[in-house]
């Protein structure tokens, strides 16, 4: 019995740390980057071209006394137009823009902030600046140590590349693209140094079904954004039915928040930040900070909008009902809560006629409690019977449960 009993006992222990073992593998580690999806600021939407040494040691410096930074937005990301040429071995050089990006990097580290850059997996970039192609380790390990923490990759003119490889033949011009963005992934790894790695090619080849494949943090889902009521909801209605694809460390990217920017309303703007957090997209500003006004600090500083986006649950949103201009959206959120937005993209205010707020498709029963964010108040309960009046381009942001 005394053997049989040690048989049993070995096989137990066996069986125990065999299926340790498995429920080990069985969890999916937690991503080293961008668990919620990536805040910060970039250079491009103001500075464009223009951008320098000084911008970016000045963007670090207001991040941090505007409050942005404690609010969340900790990347500071150079766009194009940074680069220089290559040294006898082949190393990137910045140009005389930045003339020590080690030092940038160490002042905005200095802060409290994450270094971004850019460029291309083509031989030059969108701007026709020095980029990648056949120099991805020497890049990865330059970026690594300048002490980079984030890199966009902008497809550029490795699409010309594509075609001379695979001319008419579409299937074997996307193998080529997957390969280019892996390329750079792995060279990434092997520098050991963690970096957010962002993808732009523009949503072509539905992106989002493969960008994980090829180590991508995030992917750009669209063509560019632009400072316009019509460009901004476009892209941000098009991300419907692309929430199955977003999950922790892996993002769905309608590009850059344009809050502050050109001629968009106070509504237009928070319709911008709402549809943005209801998408758990990356909230990259690119606003001139220097100019930023009370107003559009609030929006994008929002507790309550950036803790719908930065919900650790990792859920995006989807539309949950549309009838003309009216769209009902609904975001998972922890503890069982969600985030309801009612956005009127119209030229007129709504009064909701007709229109309730679909609770049951949401999993709801009867009434829920409500929060409405924006007014900062309680509603207490309410039912799928509740009216509000959504003015033209606005936006009305419930949290529920």
């Amino acid at each position: 019995m005394r053997v049989l009993s040690r048989v049993l006992n070995a096989g137990c222990l066996v069986a125990f740390f065999v299926c340790g073992a498995i429920c080990a593998r069985a969890q999916p580690a937690a991503p080293k980057v961008a668990a919620t999806p990536p805040m910060g600021w970039n250079s491009w939407n103001f500075f464009a071209g223009k951008v320098t040494d000084k911008d970016i040691r000045d963007t670090a410096d207001l991040l941090v006394s505007t409050g942005m930074r404690d609010a969340g937005y900790v990347y500071v990301n150079i766009d194009d137009t940074w680069e220089g040429k290559r040294d006898a071995q082949g190393r990137i050089q910045s140009n005389e823009k930045f003339p020590d990006m080690k030092a940038l990097a160490d002042y905005v580290h200095s802060k409290g902030l994450k270094l971004g850059i850019y460029s291309s997996p083509g031989p030059q970039t969108c701007a026709r600046f020095e980029a990648s192609l056949g120099h991805e380790e020497e890049d990865a390990q330059t970026y690594a140590d300048w002490g980079i923490d984030y890199l966009k990759y902008d497809l550029c003119s490795y699409g010309g590349i594509m075609k001379q490889q695979a001319p008419n033949d579409p299937a074997a011009q996307n193998k080529h693209m997957r390969e280019a963005y892996e390329k750079m992934h792995q060279a990434i790894l092997k520098t050991g140094r963690p970096m957010v790695y962002s993808l732009c090619q523009y949503g072509d080849d539905s992106v989002w079904d493969w960008g994980p494949s090829v180590g991508a943090n995030l992917w750009r889902t669209t063509g560019d954004i632009s400072a316009n009521f019509d460009r901004m909801s476009l892209i941000g209605r098009s991300q419907a039915g692309l929430a199955k694809f977003a999950a922790p460390g892996h993002w769905n990217d309608p590009d850059m928040l344009e809050v502050g920017n050109g001629k968009l309303t106070h509504d237009e703007n928070m319709t911008h930040m709402t549809l943005w957090a209801m998408l758990a997209a990356p909230l990259i500003a690119g606003n001139n900070l220097t100019q930023m006004t009370p107003e559009t600090g609030a929006i994008l500083m929002n507790k309550e909008a950036i803790a719908i986006d930065q919900d650790a649950l990792g859920k995006q949103g989807d539309r949950v009902y549309a009838e003309g201009p009216v769209e009902i959206w609904a975001k998972p959120l922890t503890d069982g809560r969600k985030a309801i937005a009612i956005f009127n993209f119209g030229e007129t205010a709504s009064e909701m006629r007709g229109i309730g707020l679909h609770l049951n498709e949401m999993g709801f029963k009867g009434q829920v409690t409500a929060h409405d964010v924006w007014a900062g108040k309680d509603l207490g309960k309410i039912g799928d019977d509740w009216k509000t009046t959504v003015p033209r381009h606005a936006v009305v942001l419930l949290l529920v449960k």
